[in-house]
């Protein structure tokens, strides 16, 4: 696990600016210490997206690492696929209850007194591998992209991978669409704010879009570990269980995350209704999101060293070009221009932008930023803008607005598509901050003196509820968690 991370540290080294990179790459090491710490069985999840549909999979909680593969529909004694084939007998002469979580809960229950604490979950290995087989061969590309705006890629595409299989026309129940699940209504407003026009169904237009946000969220909170999850739980959610985690002594956002994070899963297996005032909507998945996430930066790296990868040359388009007048220009079938381009349906519109395999003048300019290094202006701007010191809460905060007004300022002076595109995304983040409400709602939480109460019954209620320690317990120096 580790020298994958440090490869990962390796190869972000090259992609970005120095002093920017040294930002970056602190608050990537940062939050990787702290994932192994709380969260040490996060490589778990990228099993999860490599195993075909049909199957629950069990790991190890303390390592990530898979323990057995049991068919969702079928006799688990029989046809379970065990990777550490010793962990068998513990399954022999057990009556199997046909309701899968209480068969799932009962193999857990078998397991954890011999290897600790285990996690399980239904494979989504159908929802990742079409997309893969598809565009994983862009996956430098939109790595390259993403490090342009200080992000690594091991974490912007570690959510593709979890939002959208990797794959742009990707479209939830909610209207949400492509690579990081964003609402169409999203994606038009920020149409409305960009100078440029925003296909947003294809993924190399929405990575330097979901990546600049990421990168923003992560500059907030000082750590990608709240940013991920923000995307995935909302603002408010989160901004509940970090101070919840203050409350219980957190000194550093990451402690803080973590620690109001396990507490609001404590208390819904405790008692859901009785303390959902303290975490509301934020449940089971907003728990495992970013480990989730983290986990699957090993399917980033796997994906991308088994297919061989090509270039993606980017095309402002002045005019409106249709698909026909591509395939005659370029000889390349209609189908592989469309995996470059999954929104092009009969024509690119003027001022769109056209994805190829190579520069073809005809096409208009060549706006592939990520191909060429970054302008002394705008590696300054993007420096200074990874360094600033805010309370999370000034975010919210109009007061903070002329300190963001600035950065959008200096962002879009620099002229250049990536400063255009992180100018766009300050504006969009602080029209949500401003209007949200979220400020007042969290002022309001943090004052109220009934949440503090209910906060200091739950912490209560939960200690009551776990286990004496036993004398081995004590005897090894280990802490109850």
């Amino acid at each position: 696990m580790k020298w994958i991370a440090a490869l990962g540290l390796a190869l972000w080294a090259v992609m970005t600016p120095l002093r920017a990179e040294e930002q970056t790459l602190t608050r990537w090491q940062h939050d990787l210490a702290a994932m192994e710490v709380n969260r040490p069985g996060y490589a778990f999840w990228q099993h999860i997206f490599t195993i075909p549909d049909g199957s629950i999979a069990f790991g190890s909680a303390r390592d990530g690492r898979l323990l057995a593969i049991f068919p969702t529909k079928g006799d688990w004694i029989r046809d379970a696929a065990w990777t550490e084939g010793a962990l068998a007998p513990l399954l022999d002469g057990q009556q199997m209850p046909k309701d899968l979580d209480e068969r799932r809960n009962l193999v857990a229950s078998l397991l954890e007194p011999v290897v600790g604490p285990v996690l399980h979950n239904p494979t989504r290995g159908n929802f990742l591998a079409p997309g893969a087989q598809r565009y994983g061969r862009f996956l430098d590309e939109w790595a390259a992209i993403y490090g342009r705006f200080g992000v690594p890629a091991d974490v912007g595409l570690a959510q593709a991978i979890l939002e959208s299989g990797l794959d742009g026309l990707k479209r939830s129940e909610a209207r949400a669409v492509g690579f990081c699940q964003w609402l169409e209504r999203n994606w038009k407003q920020l149409d409305r704010l960009s100078p440029q026009t925003i296909e947003w169904r294809n993924q190399t237009t929405q990575a330097p879009y979901c990546a600049a946000y990421l990168t923003i969220l992560a500059t907030r909170y000082g750590s990608f570990i709240p940013a991920v999850s923000e995307h995935n739980a909302g603002g408010t959610n989160v901004g509940r269980i970090l101070i919840n985690g203050e409350r219980m002594g957190g000194r550093t956002i990451r402690d803080q995350y973590f620690l109001g994070s396990q507490l609001a899963r404590d208390l819904r297996q405790l008692d859901l209704d009785g303390f959902k005032d303290l975490y509301r909507t934020y449940g089971p998945r907003s728990y495992f999101y970013a480990e989730m996430v983290f986990g699957n930066s090993f399917n980033v790296r796997n994906i991308a060293a088994a297919t061989p990868q090509v270039k993606i040359f980017a095309m402002r388009t002045p005019r409106a070009i249709a698909l026909a007048e591509i395939v005659r220009e370029t000889k390349l079938p209609a189908d592989e221009i469309r995996r470059f381009n999954p929104a092009l349906a009969k024509r690119v519109p003027a001022g769109g932008t056209l994805y190829l395999p190579r520069y073809v003048r005809a096409f208009g300019p060549d706006v592939s930023f990520w191909h060429r290094p970054p302008t002394e202006a705008y590696t300054s701007v993007l420096n200074d803008f990874l360094q600033l010191d805010l309370p999370s809460e000034q975010w919210d905060d109009r007061t903070a607005e002329p300190v963001l007004r600035d950065f959008q300022r200096r962002f879009r002076q620099t002229k250049t598509e990536e400063g255009s595109v992180m100018g766009t995304m300050l504006e969009y983040a602080m029209d949500a901050a401003f209007s949200s409400g979220q400020r007042e709602i969290l002022a309001e939480y943090r004052e109220s003196d009934e949440v503090r109460q209910l906060f200091e019954r739950g912490v209560i209620a939960r200690e009551a509820s776990r286990p004496a320690p036993t004398l081995e317990d004590a005897s090894d120096g280990k802490a109850d968690d």
